[in-house]
């Protein structure tokens, strides 16, 4: 087959957090496929087609997209941060594994981007500095029994825990529901950060603890770090404090 898949990653912002593998690929590409918001990201240029769609359509998306490069077109489908990361290459694959055969034997690439996870810590410091988990607290694709348990095991495990999708309108309290299992397990002190928006004109990143933490700072473009007991702050003066956690095991 002539046609190729590329799953671009966008990362958490502008065009500065774009890699250049992934500009090139958005130039050549025939087709922009995504969730509007991201496809919106991408500059519009003569001759591409781009088919926007909701976020809830994530197979349709990917099949739409498989059936365009198996007609032989240059097809980018397209997701903020990375896209291996809650994203839509997983759902590529997974149109792929239960879809026409001929479909496996298509130029299929995942072109990484900058991640959410990485883009908040940057800004804090290094909070992922030592061992580390990301889960998901969107309970639209497993309930939510689920995501309490790993939630439990990962407090458990010292691990610093990367908290994606953690309120929307449609499931506000998630989150405080996420504080009060882990104030089960963790100490008060614990470092919780929100960084929200990073990158863009509203960026806002806020430092505080478990036993303070506040679900009502969170929406979908929001990231929470939640501190190992490895995790220390460096009070500055005149500035936002540092954070990190320890590369020695505690």
């Amino acid at each position: 087959m002539s046609g190729a898949l590329f799953i671009v990653g966008l990362g958490p912002a502008d065009a500065r957090w774009l890699t250049h593998e992934a500009q090139e690929t958005l130039d050549a590409a025939q087709d922009i496929i995504g969730y509007t918001p991201y496809v919106a990201r991408v500059p519009e240029r003569a001759g591409q087609t781009r088919l926007a769609s909701d976020n809830r359509v994530e197979i349709d998306r990917a099949q739409e997209a498989l059936a365009r490069a198996a007609q032989g077109r240059r097809v980018a489908v397209v997701s903020g941060g990375d896209p291996g990361v809650f994203a839509m290459a997983a759902a590529v694959f997974e149109a792929v594994d239960g879809g026409p055969r001929a479909w496996r034997d298509l130029d299929i690439r995942v072109l990484p981007g900058v991640s959410a996870m990485q883009a908040a810590a940057a800004r804090l410091g290094a909070p992922l500095g030592h061992d580390f988990c990301a889960i998901s607290l969107s309970d639209n694709l497993k309930p939510w029994d689920v995501i309490a348990k790993r939630l439990e095991h990962a407090a458990q495990g010292d691990f610093v825990i990367a908290l994606y999708n953690p309120a929307s309108r449609a499931r506000p309290t998630r989150i405080n529901d996420a504080f009060a299992l882990l104030r089960r397990h963790l100490p008060g002190e614990t470092f919780v950060g929100f960084a929200k928006s990073i990158g863009r004109e509203n960026e806002k990143i806020i430092l505080t603890r478990l036993d303070e933490a506040e679900g009502d700072k969170v929406d979908m473009s929001t990231l929470v770090i939640i501190g190992a007991s490895g995790t220390r702050r460096i009070a500055r003066d005149r500035a936002r404090d540092w954070v990190y956690t320890s590369r020695k095991a505690t």
